[in-house]
């Protein structure tokens, strides 16, 4: 069998045979006018033969197969043990033959770097480049046997055992090749990133440069020169003191040198070759199709490269369908639900609204571009983006200082519909009180409509229903009476919050106003939960159960308990009307309440032990009580003023609509969910069907279709699962982005800052579900349902719902 390849017969599709640096190395040397140092591949055949096969080893990555990333010290010591068994494998006859034969091509004096290249490294998904070893100068084909078993062995480092584990990689599925390549001796050496790394601009290309070899970039032993470059023109350039670098001895090895006194200031790399290499970092770019990290060295005068791979940080940039620039701001941001949602969920989104959609990154963005050309569309963004949430404000600030987007007059464009239907609303009269029941009502009956007529639809036309489902819907969510009702509440609460400030000096006002509102839905929904609880606590046993089980059907054995068929039935009841909730509800693959009841058994729990018997009425009536105190106070307090009869007649009209209309801010998206959950009901069955039929392998398998696709695996009666498969992988590449609050047409990120000046120096900043100061312990989680919910910490179900979605956007022109 052959082990070796020569670097020329290999190319980016071969990463299973020599690892993913050792396929982009072989594509780099068959591209015109790139130099890449000759070399060759010991490839993963090899590692499988010797390696593999080796029982130590075999009944050692057995042992590592369990474990997880905190359990370090086992990690430590089965790593180091299988380190040490590979390294005492022979080199079988035919591949020290192999590799001699191979070496005889070049000078004995020859230097060569010997670096591991594994199959997971360098992908699309994870970037694994510096968990494996890499050894410079290594000269005699005894010691390049050598250190060919040191780079196999070194697949089992315990920080790239740890990053397989953090990343859901199977140690025993991973392989590594070993790139065995003459030693360029260089005069400056470093890295050209080709999209910014900083900024994640693709415009922008950023240099790190250094004497000697780039081992010393890596370590971190010097500070690199870093230029910026942008379309052919060097935009900055720091320059600082480079003390030290490494260089390659004569015997073999590398040493730290100190740089000479007159050259540690200079700049490495001349202002013509930092544009040659950003030509060769295009190039290189244009033909892997993506933004590279591209490893290079100066010989001389000309530039090799020995690596090239995808920057798998950078955040996907919305398709556009022009060169013009534009600018995204995300809707999870906005509904606070920032996590990348499957390929179905994004489907039944898009068509939920009006307002044309973009996708990137699993995450939904709508282009604000026209709003920033003129003066009424960047008033408007900043009181609807900008408006919750201060780092969306501070950089919708940003992006408009730097007028990325030209400011137009206002009479060359659309009319800002949205702008002009914000000052309507918020000039216009309050509705009768009376239209928020009568809404309210007609929505829940087209709740009860849709479960009846859904029901009978399958296949096809079960498709087709939900489209004409979903137009109804956006018809029911944008109706203009319901949208009067919403607005009025939002306008009456800044109105309170700007005047009552600008009067009174009172922040925030409208907190305590809008406390124990009628009809909020969210409200509603804890309190409900509360009362829940109270049925529980009258029940020890269940308590107990409840504290220790782990099964998912609990609710099935609660009648075999004392008091447990009042339970089963307390919660039963509590689902029929919110079960169709959860936290980032918009997504409609995410799992429902209804679907896992066993997620409420934490804040069921929590209601036991914190609240008293009764204490849902008693907070709801203390809450109103609180509103109307603080009414009367400012309300006395305001008549005090010059005006001050005027002053509280106008307050006194805009807190009458705050307590009539804003709780019914929150329903719209109470009926949105109603509707999704009905579609998903429906559409589950259907995929129960499909692998009845074996044409799927799990249900949720359709949640990784689009709608459209899903139409036609309903039509055909056929799935494409490599399909579904490749829409997965895409997927768990989504989750582990960061999505942006705004983005560029160019791809740069502008995240935003607060505003730190009324802030303790090391305070943390952050943004508040509501108003209020609390003093406890601090516990950070990254999920939700990570969340340990212990006695010392209450958590309401509405501010649950509320940090993983925010009420409809305002307006559908939004």
């Amino acid at each position: 069998m052959k082990y070796i390849l020569d670097l020329r017969e290999v190319n980016k599709n071969d990463p299973a045979l020599v690892g993913g640096k050792g396929a982009n190395l072989g594509e780099l040397t068959r591209m015109d006018e790139i130099r890449v140092p000759e070399g060759f591949c010991v490839t993963t055949k090899a590692y499988e033969a010797i390696v593999e096969s080796n029982q130590t080893v075999r009944e050692l990555l057995e042992q590592l197969r369990p474990l997880k990333a905190g359990d370090r010290q086992a990690i430590t010591r089965i790593s180091e043990n299988i380190r040490e068994a590979i390294e005492k494998i022979p080199i079988p006859k035919e591949l020290d033959t192999e590799i001699r034969e191979k070496l005889a091509s070049f000078d004995p004096d020859t230097a060569f770097a010997i670096r591991s290249s594994a199959t997971a490294e360098d992908l699309p998904t994870a970037s694994f480049a510096g968990q494996q070893d890499t050894y410079l100068n290594i000269i005699g084909k005894d010691e390049i046997l050598k250190h060919i078993s040191a780079c196999w062995a070194s697949l089992f480092t315990e920080r790239a055992v740890s990053y397989r584990i953090q990343n859901g990689f199977d140690h025993q599925q991973v392989r590594l090749a070993v790139i065995v390549q003459q030693l360029v001796i260089p005069q400056a050496s470093g890295v050209v990133f080709t999209a910014d790394p900083v900024s994640f601009n693709r415009k922008v290309m950023r240099i790190d440069a250094g004497f000697g070899l780039g081992e010393a970039l890596v370590s971190g032993i010097v500070n690199a020169d870093n230029y910026v470059i942008r379309e052919g023109k060097i935009t900055d350039n720091q320059v600082p003191a480079k003390k030290t670098l490494i260089r390659p001895t004569q015997s073999g090895g590398t040493k730290e040198e100190v740089v000479q006194a007159e050259k540690q200031n200079l700049q490495v790399l001349t202002d013509e070759h930092i544009l040659l290499l950003e030509r060769i970092g295009r190039t290189v770019e244009a033909h892997f199709g993506s933004p590279q990290d591209i490893e290079w060295c100066l010989a001389g005068d000309q530039f090799y490269l020995v690596q090239s791979r995808p920057i798998t940080t950078l955040f996907p940039v919305p398709e556009a369908n022009d060169t013009k620039r534009h600018v995204y701001a995300s809707v999870g941001h906005q509904q606070m639900m920032t996590d990348a949602l499957k390929p179905l969920g994004i489907a039944i989104w898009q068509l939920s609204t009006f307002h044309p959609m973009y996708t990137a990154g699993g995450r939904l963005f709508v282009d604000i571009s026209n709003q920033l050309a003129t003066e009424s569309g960047r008033e408007t963004l900043l009181n609807t983006l900008g408006k919750s949430d201060p780092l969306s404000r501070d950089a919708l600030i940003h992006i408009m200082e730097r007028k990325f987007i030209p400011e137009q007059p206002e009479d060359q464009n659309t009319p800002n519909p949205a702008h002009a239907k914000n000052l309507a609303f918020r000039d216009a009269p309050a509705p009768d009180p009376s239209l928020v029941p009568q809404l309210i009502e007609q929505n829940l009956e087209t709740i009860r409509q849709l479960n009846r007529d859904i029901s009978g639809k399958s296949g096809t036309a079960l498709l087709e229903f939900i489209l004409e489902d979903l137009q109804s819907l956006k018809q029911l969510l944008f109706d203009p009476q319901s949208f009067a009702a919403l607005m009025t509440g939002i306008h009456a609460t800044a109105w309170i919050n700007e005047k009552l400030f600008e009067w009174l000096g009172e922040k925030n006002a409208a907190d305590t106003l809008s406390q124990s509102l009628d009809y909020n839905v969210t409200s509603e929904m804890g309190l409900a939960l509360m009362d829940v609880a109270d049925v529980v606590r009258s029940y020890p046993e269940i308590v107990r159960y409840l504290e220790e089980t782990k099964n998912e059907a609990f609710l099935d054995e609660l009648p075999r308990m004392t008091g447990g068929k009042e339970v089963q039935e307390a919660i039963t009841h509590y689902l029929d009307k919110y079960g169709m909730r959860c936290p980032g509800e918009i997504d409609i693959t995410k799992t429902r309440w209804s679907e896992k009841p066993s997620i409420l058994i934490p804040l069921i729990l929590n209601n036991v032990r914190n609240f008293e018997p009764g204490a849902a009425k008693r907070k709801f009536e203390q809450g109103k009580t609180e509103a109307l105190e603080k009414e009367a106070e400012l309300l006395a307090r305001l008549r005090q003023l010059p005006d001050g009869e005027q002053k509280a007649t106008e307050t006194k009209e805009q807190i009458d609509r705050i307590r009539n209309f804003s709780g019914y801010r929150e329903f719209p998206k109470y009926i949105m969910i109603s509707h999704y959950f009905a579609y998903k009901q429906a559409l589950m069955k259907e995929a129960e069907k499909l692998v009845l039929a074996g044409k799927i392998y799990h249900k949720e398998d359709i949640f990784y279709l689009t709608f459209v696709e899903l139409q036609e695996v309903l039509h055909t009666q056929q799935a494409d699962q490599e399909l579904i498969e490749q829409q997965k992988e895409a997927f768990k590449l989504h989750e582990k982005l960061v999505p942006p609050r705004l983005m560029t047409s160019e791809g740069e990120v502008i995240s935003g800052k607060y505003n730190r000046d009324d802030l303790p120096e090391h305070a943390l900043a952050g943004l508040a579900v509501s108003s209020g100061i609390v003093e406890g312990r601090a516990r950070v989680i990254l999920k939700l349902e990570d969340a340990v919910w212990k006695q010392t910490i209450f958590w309401s179900l509405p501010l649950l719902i509320r940090a993983g979605h925010r009420c409809l956007f305002p307006s559908r022109d939004w």
